[in-house]
């Protein structure tokens, strides 16, 4: 039977409407060398490593990213325009921005990289705007405001693009928002980051949010204005935050490669990729995405833990009796792509990968089957239960070495 896709996955995701695609496209922003270099568990990797990685933004389709924040110091500061100059050299089709506090001291740096290169770098101008935030720092909100008049002024007039960004958005008042958030376009700010900055969001949240600047930006003189969302994992929930913020109306998520950064991180740009991909909101090459992954592991020495979506050891691999069973059985179908999707809801096949059958404790004598298959052994009935039970009384998935001890017993 060779069936059709649309026949035999009921798609509950896509179902009863209200749910589309983002508004006026989507994009991404790669904050892996900035915000990600934040991580306490990171190396700073070299420039040498940070231009091969910017490449590989490149080969996944990310068009944006942030290269770093010059007004840290002097090595940053160099990182920063040597990551430009090797932009315009290689002519990638990524857009460079650079982090700022609302500080003179942090913009004029920025603007003077933009002016020696040539390239033009968006200024991504941060403040915050919690009532904790303030009163920790004792800042009230007419200086906030007069600072972002101010700072926006310096990088506009200096040539910049700004996106402002409101530290701990979903912690803040809706009117001490919409004073920052009016007084930063009417300073020529062309986009707003929406920054879940603690990680405190819901989805839930998220949808309040968007929606909240949506409705402040509407009918603004010289929009539309774009929407950013910046997230964080403290709650588990950034991948889950960041595709509801896409779907309620934001248009550039910020994501990090392995989700690196503050605490305990960003979302992770690969599941963005893909999960974007999956819902045809992109046509991006995602076959480049585990290069990208391997990379960021060697460059910034993390280990990428083996239950990863999409590119952790285990994502495609199972030593499950039932599953193995299922998917054997439409192996026999002949159509790589039920064999994808039977027990999966990503294409192994879209990351250059394969459906992995194991054998283990949990396994059964479809497992053993397979494995028998694949390496060219006869399936008699007496060595597959020989496996079988030598799988059973294991306290481990078995390792090709022992099945082929086993199957030559």
């Amino acid at each position: 039977m060779a069936g059709d896709r649309a026949e035999l996955i009921f798609d509950w995701n896509r179902s009863g409407g209200g749910v589309g695609r983002p508004r006026g496209g989507l994009s991404f922003d790669d904050e892996t060398l900035r915000d990600g270099l934040q991580s306490p568990s990171v190396r700073n990797p070299s420039l040498a490593e940070k231009v091969a990685f910017l490449h590989l933004m490149a080969a996944v389709g990310i068009t944006s990213a942030d290269v770093g924040m010059p007004g840290a110091g002097g090595r940053a500061a160099a990182d920063c325009e040597a990551l430009c100059r090797e932009i315009v050299r290689a002519r990638l089709p990524i857009v460079p921005n650079c982090a700022a506090r609302t500080v003179a001291s942090d913009v004029r740096p920025i603007v003077e990289i933009a002016q020696r290169t040539g390239v033009a770098i968006e200024v991504a101008l941060f403040i915050g705007s919690s009532p904790i935030r303030c009163r920790v720092e004792g800042w009230s909100l007419d200086e906030l405001v007069a600072r972002t008049e101010r700072c926006v002024g310096l990088a506009v007039e200096g040539g910049a693009g700004v996106t402002f960004v409101t530290e701990d958005t979903t912690r803040s008042h809706p009117e001490t928002l919409r004073r920052l958030c009016l007084a930063a376009v009417n300073a020529g700010a062309t986009r707003i980051c929406l920054a879940d900055t603690a990680g405190h969001a819901t989805p839930i949240t998220v949808i309040r949010v968007v929606r909240f600047a949506r409705q402040m930006l509407a009918g603004i003189a010289g929009g539309p204005y774009g929407i950013d969302w910046h997230g964080h994992n403290d709650r588990g929930l950034a991948v889950a935050n960041a595709l509801t913020a896409a779907w309620a109306g934001a248009n550039r998520l910020h994501a990090t490669a392995l989700g690196v950064g503050e605490r305990v991180g960003n979302p992770p740009m690969e599941q963005l990729l893909v999960n974007a991909r999956i819902e045809g909101w992109t046509s991006a090459d995602v076959t480049r995405i585990p290069d990208y992954v391997a990379a960021a592991s060697r460059m910034l020495g993390v280990t990428v833990p083996p239950a990863a979506p999409m590119v952790g050891r285990d994502a495609f691999r199972t030593a499950t009796g039932v599953h193995a069973a299922a998917i054997l059985k439409a192996q026999a179908e002949g159509e790589d792509w039920l064999v994808d999707l039977v027990y999966s809801a990503v294409p192994a096949s879209w990351l250059g990968r394969r459906q992995e059958v194991e054998v283990g404790p949990m396994s059964g004598g479809s497992n053993v089957r397979h494995w028998l298959r694949a390496h060219g052994y006869p399936e008699d009935p007496e060595r597959v239960a020989r496996m079988v039970d030598a799988a059973k009384a294991s306290d481990h998935t078995l390792s090709d070495a022992e099945l082929h001890a086993l199957a030559a017993g």
